[in-house]
């Protein structure tokens, strides 16, 4: 029964690579990438296409279709810029950009995404007290990972933000301006993060957006970047994408993160609204000697975060149904 259903599902892949490739084709021709109804209606085309759950493989297409989605990645990378850097001054124009957030149209997306990521980090990586002091690397002008975070789920934490465009982080800054506790956490760095190098040990968490290193050989030297910067016990968060989700992002090998220095500890693929698939790793925690009548790991950064709330376990827990039934969630052999 399996090789007869192979043909069927090799032209199901054919005729949604050939869409995928129209779609691009299209976008590339676009005068602007800056948001407009054509813009908005033939991202919103392509995401569409691209959402449903799909057995294509896109690091195993031809060299056309690599060099396609290579392309289309980069024009994803670039509407994404735009379209958070319009919201971004959309926002700045009230007095307290942070009680309108949800005028951006994919808000609830990364209320999704955040609720996943912190539910997975307390899942795998169990202790108190939680994080102090994260970072998030490729913040962009929008940070909105960062302000949901530190709103909902990691109230007393800093968060420092890094990204490569000045203008980015100005326009980002502005956002918390109006808000005492949120600007006094958030901090924005314009700096390249393959020159950031002692600072990275002070994080518990970094979290690595999914369009920092967009070729496959970039995210690799990122992540051994990181191994060797990053505290030991400190917890690396890695964006990436499956299925056809990889024509919009880049897909990130769990070997690679391993090959950098850390353990995987969990691999998760969403289904529905949010995108991106989730890594959680850890740099190996250095061995301490054990203290007398005291805790070993007193001192060291092995302790990420603490278990969450009710309602966040429930979002997790829905964003895993799939994985109790189908091994969603891959972890790493012993």
């Amino acid at each position: 029964m399996a090789k007869e259903e192979q043909p069927e599902e090799e032209e199901v892949i054919e005729k949604l690579v050939e869409k995928i490739t129209g779609l691009a084709a299209a976008i590339g021709k676009l005068p602007s990438l800056s948001p407009s109804p054509e813009v908005n209606a033939l991202f919103t085309e392509l995401v569409m296409t691209c959402i449903p759950p799909s057995s294509v493989d896109v690091e195993q297409l031809g060299a056309e279709a690599q060099d396609m989605r290579g392309r289309l990645i980069r024009l994803c990378a670039d509407a994404e810029g735009h379209l958070e850097a319009h919201y971004s001054d959309v926002l700045a124009a009230h007095d307290n950009p942070l009680d309108h957030l949800a005028l951006f149209p994919y808000f609830n997306n990364y209320i999704q995404l955040a609720q996943l990521e912190y539910a997975l980090l307390a899942r795998h990586l169990p202790a108190a007290p939680p994080p102090s002091r994260l970072a998030f690397l490729g913040s962009g002008p929008l940070p909105l990972s960062s302000l949901v975070l530190a709103a909902r789920h990691l109230p007393a934490a800093s968060f420092h933000n890094y990204d490569i465009c000045a203008d980015a982080n100005r326009r980002a800054s502005r956002l918390v301006r109006a808000d005492r506790d949120l600007s006094a956490r958030m901090a924005f760095h314009t700096s390249d993060v393959a020159h950031v190098t002692t600072d990275l040990a002070a994080y518990d968490v970094v979290f690595l957006a999914a369009l920092v290193g967009m070729a496959a050989e970039e995210k690799a030297r990122m992540v051994e970047h990181l191994g060797k910067h990053m505290a030991p016990g400190a917890a690396l968060v890695v964006r990436s994408a499956h299925g056809a989700r990889g024509f919009l992002y880049p897909v990130v090998d769990p070997e690679e993160i391993r090959r950098g220095g850390f353990d995987v500890l969990a691999v998760h693929h969403p289904e529905g609204e949010v995108i991106n698939s989730v890594i959680i790793a850890r740099k190996p925690p250095v061995a301490a000697p054990a203290l007398e009548g005291g805790d070993a790991h007193a001192h060291g950064h092995g302790a990420v975060v603490s278990r969450p709330c009710q309602r966040c376990e429930m979002e997790a827990r829905a964003h895993q149904k799939m994985e109790d039934m189908s091994a969603m969630e891959k972890l790493p052999s012993s």
